[in-house]
């Protein structure tokens, strides 16, 4: 894992995490054909720019409350092959297979962070950020569960 000097050199490094997240999903809703999908990973896109201006209002001071509550796990993404990001004519199947990568990805770094973290501000706000990651990648279960395995 990346060294980090301060808790605001771990912040910027989230907050760039969470730009790039926005920017992944607003791109992905780019190739979707369908209204309905396209919207759908706009509000994703719209929510990672949310986890970006949350970890911006603590780095400026600004402190949060945090859930404890833990996401379930559908492990769906786990036994799915890897999908090309930069294929042009995607189909849902493989945006949804992406998108639970990527917050499976996103999940462990948040949880590593907060491994690292000495003060118990920090460990519970990447603790917090971890299971904003889960909770994306179960919806995405639920409808890969819902729209893919349920048509096969």
């Amino acid at each position: 894992m990346k060294e980090f000097k301060s808790i605001n050199d771990i912040l910027d490094f989230a907050i760039n995490e969470e730009i790039l997240a926005a920017e992944f999903y607003t791109a992905l809703a780019a190739k979707m054909k369908h209204k309905h999908i396209k919207e759908t990973f706009e509000q994703y896109a719209l929510e990672e720019m949310g986890h970006r201006a949350k970890l911006e209002a603590i780095k400026n001071g600004k402190r949060d409350n945090f859930s404890d509550a833990k996401v379930a796990d559908m492990k769906i993404a786990d036994y799915l092959i890897e999908v090309d990001e930069d294929k042009e004519n995607m189909t849902y199947q493989e945006a949804l297979i992406i998108a639970m990568k990527k917050e499976k990805s996103a999940f462990r770094l948040y949880s590593d962070l907060a491994a690292a973290m000495t003060g118990e501000v920090e460990k519970k706000l990447f603790l917090n950020l971890a299971q904003e990651e889960a909770k994306h990648k179960l919806r995405f279960e639920v409808e890969y569960d819902d729209n893919i395995l349920t048509e096969n």
